[in-house]
């Protein structure tokens, strides 16, 4: 049985190889491998239901730099999937926590820029009013939170495609716990969509 947990929730998202990877080899910002799953149903209708529930995004700078210098562009782009454009309408619109020792200043708007450990900023944020608190494929994010035992929901879609080595999301020595699996997806190309709620 999974506890509600009282309050807003950290809900993680990443795409993974089928042999454990989050990049290729050498070029973690090479996601050309991600393209062809990404675009199916069951990824669209996964990150759908994720964003919805969501009114915080929170983000690693490479991973804003790119989401935020893409994702505006889809809004009214001919052709473009209604999935899509929700979910770049969301992103624009929504408050957005960039994690960041670099950047002095936000380059978008709705965006707090903090140089804190990302286990302090859920917890701040967790302290606040609204809905879950949702980081978008911020690797290191994750691996953080995944660390100190601060997430909440786990979402993760795998395709099925071995990139034969490059970083992992979950390393040796995380916290032991269970999770329980709360809704699980598997469309075109192979792609399987699986949601996990933290056991506590």
């Amino acid at each position: 049985m999974t506890e509600q947990t009282a309050g807003r929730r950290v809900v993680t998202n990443m795409s993974l190889s089928l042999d454990g990877h989050y990049a290729r080899p050498g070029d973690p910002r090479d996601m050309g491998w991600v393209m062809p799953y990404a675009v199916t149903d069951v990824a669209r209708d996964h990150l759908t239901g994720l964003w919805e529930p969501a009114t915080t995004a929170l983000l690693g700078r490479v991973n804003a730099e790119g989401f935020l210098g893409f994702w505006p562009t889809v809004i009214g782009m001919e052709g473009a999937d209604p999935r899509d454009e929700g979910f770049a309408k969301w992103l624009v619109d929504t408050d957005k926590v960039v994690l960041s020792s670099t950047l002095g200043e936000a380059p978008w708007e709705r965006t707090t820029i903090v140089d804190k450990p990302a286990a302090e900023v859920v917890m701040d944020l967790k302290a606040t009013e609204g809905g879950d608190i949702l980081v978008l494929s911020s690797a290191s994010v994750i691996k953080a939170l995944l660390a100190a035992d601060k997430v909440d929901r786990l979402a993760i879609t795998i395709f099925p495609i071995f990139l034969g080595g490059g970083p992992r999301l979950f390393d040796d020595g995380l916290p032991t716990g269970q999770w329980a699996l709360v809704s699980q997806a598997a469309g075109e190309h192979g792609t399987l969509a699986l949601v996990y709620d933290r056991v506590r």
